[in-house]
């Protein structure tokens, strides 16, 4: 239990920064679950989007250091691929 006045305070803010860490968490995996039903549905439009809002959510998690930044580049790097994969082989120039 906090005794002082500044650990009284600092114990009320971290419970704030809790919940909303919580938030934006799910918020991230959420974006990341959206992505792999779009690619298991087969609909590579629908795939399209949904990557670009769980690269969005997903960095601004890393940002506000809620994941690391290697777990967030690793997980868009692989939806990426899926997704990619998905929407055909690209031809070469």
């Amino acid at each position: 239990m906090a005794n002082t006045k500044s650990a009284k305070k600092a114990e009320r803010r971290n419970t704030r920064r809790t919940v909303a860490n919580k938030a934006r968490r799910t918020r991230m995996r959420s974006s990341w679950r959206s992505v792999e039903e779009a690619v298991a549905a087969g609909d590579a439009k629908k795939a399209q989007e949904a990557l670009k809002a769980a690269e969005s959510e997903t960095m601004r998690a890393v940002s506000k250091k809620v994941a690391p930044k290697n777990t967030g580049a690793r997980k868009i790097s692989r939806l990426s691929k899926r997704v990619a994969a998905l929407s055909g082989p690209k031809k070469a120039p």
